[in-house]
């Protein structure tokens, strides 16, 4: 399962379509939302949490479609669902290898965007634990609409339609966090959802990925 999370990042890099393309993404989004909506302090430090929210979410969401479809062009995915490694096993290092390439990296860098977006002192701390609390989720869940649409031919569009609402529940409550933690008020309600939200994607999804990689190779 080592080597095979090593492969991952590898062919991560080699893309480009990981590491780079994600901060990348992620930066335009804060640069350009100050540019749209005006200079205003107020105006950004209000915004600020959801505006890294969802720049963080649609990075994640950019490289979703390679995490199985290169395996499945290559024949490389048929040999895995015979390799003594689970297919759940598979999913779940996948997923791995695409958050440590995509959603680290985003957690690390907010709070230097959020200098940008004016965001109270108070709330770095928490974007931070809410950006490693929720990526994660962000990755299992893109893996299972990764594993719906394996196969398809110009399937990134139906990959979103599938992933973007079942990111909802994971931006809400991480947004909620940083937003009570930049202000100071008790955050442990949206933390514990966020975290439950979370822990259910990561016990629930694999398996569910796993059934569908299988069927979509029948």
């Amino acid at each position: 399962m080592i080597a095979l999370l090593m492969r991952d990042l590898r062919l991560a890099m080699r893309a480009g379509g990981g590491f780079g393309l994600g901060l990348a993404f992620f930066l335009m989004v804060v640069v350009l939302v100050p540019l749209g909506v005006g200079p205003e302090f107020a105006v950004l430090r209000r915004i600020a949490p959801g505006v890294l929210w969802v720049g963080a979410l649609l990075a994640c969401l950019l490289s979703l479609d390679r995490l199985f479809a290169l395996d499945f062009e290559d024949g490389s995915l048929e040999l895995l669902a015979t390799a003594p490694i689970p297919m759940e096993g598979v999913v779940a290092i996948k997923s791995l290898a695409h958050w440590l390439v995509t959603g680290l990296p985003l957690t690390l860098i907010a709070p230097v965007l959020a200098l940008l977006m004016n965001l109270a002192p108070e709330g770095y701390v928490w974007l931070v634990v809410a950006l490693a609390l929720g990526t994660p989720a962000l990755s299992v869940i893109g893996a299972f609409g990764a594993a719906l649409t394996v196969g398809l031919k110009r399937g990134g569009l139906l990959l979103s339609l599938l992933v973007l609402p079942m990111y909802v529940p994971t931006l809400i409550f991480g947004t909620e966090v940083v937003k009570r933690g930049a202000v100071g008020m008790e955050l442990g309600t949206p933390l514990l959802f966020l975290a439950g939200v979370t822990l259910a994607s990561m016990a629930l999804l694999p398996i569910a990925a796993a059934a569908a990689i299988r069927a979509n190779l029948k």
